[in-house]
């Protein structure tokens, strides 16, 4: 098993607990978190991430505990081991699109696959060389896919990927991400309210309000 999670809960300050229902994943899996505003979603994607620690339980990735780092060391392991799709790319818009990836690819210390070869199997090459502020919103989404993905990483984290898009954009993003994984033998979890994507996606986990 690749990705693991155990008796998670997180309390934010003042407020009550939440819990979260386990799942494990392999290597090519996809997982789709489903749920409305307030049902902890994000919470729950911070928590694979390593940006939250939980109160109790583990987030378990190739065998490491993510709580059981700290500081640097869990900076370089998130940077080498899971890559992140966010709702807005959050690309550089000083840099150009390959040298988004390229600096995401530097500062992780990690060799991965050639920026200009991601870019091509993304069917954006020709936009190596373009501002990001000259992408339409679904190149941007992809670019934002590449630069999750140029350290080859072990476990994609996707946060409403498709919640901005129409339906065929919406479809081909997803298809995208379930490909990707497969190929490089990652564990993918998909986070969204988006009901679209539960046509695409055979694992679906909901979490629901208390």
């Amino acid at each position: 098993m690749l990705l693991k999670t155990t008796s998670l809960s997180f309390a934010y300050p003042g407020q009550p607990p939440i819990s979260f229902p386990d799942f494990s994943l392999s290597g090519g899996e996809a997982l789709l978190l489903l749920g409305k505003s307030g049902t902890g979603k994000t919470t729950y994607l911070n928590l694979l991430a390593g940006l939250l620690t939980p109160s109790l339980g583990q987030v378990i990735l190739d065998g490491v505990v993510l709580s059981a780092l700290q500081g640097h060391r869990l900076d370089l392991f998130r940077g080498q081991h899971i890559g992140i799709v966010f709702q807005k790319p959050h690309l550089i818009a000083a840099l150009t699109v390959k040298q988004n990836l390229e600096l995401a690819q530097f500062l992780s210390k990690k060799k991965g696959p050639s920026p200009t070869d991601l870019l091509q199997d993304f069917g954006i090459a020709s936009k190596a060389s373009a501002a990001v502020g000259t992408l339409s919103e679904g190149e941007a989404q992809r670019v934002s896919i590449a630069r999750a993905l140029v350290n080859t990483p072990k476990l994609i984290l996707a946060d409403e990927p498709t919640s901005s898009l129409d339906d065929e954009h919406a479809q081909r993003v997803i298809q995208l991400l379930k490909g990707e994984a497969v190929k490089i033998g990652a564990a993918l979890v998909i986070v969204t309210h988006d009901q679209r994507v539960k046509s695409e996606v055979s694992q679906v986990l909901e979490l629901k309000s208390e």
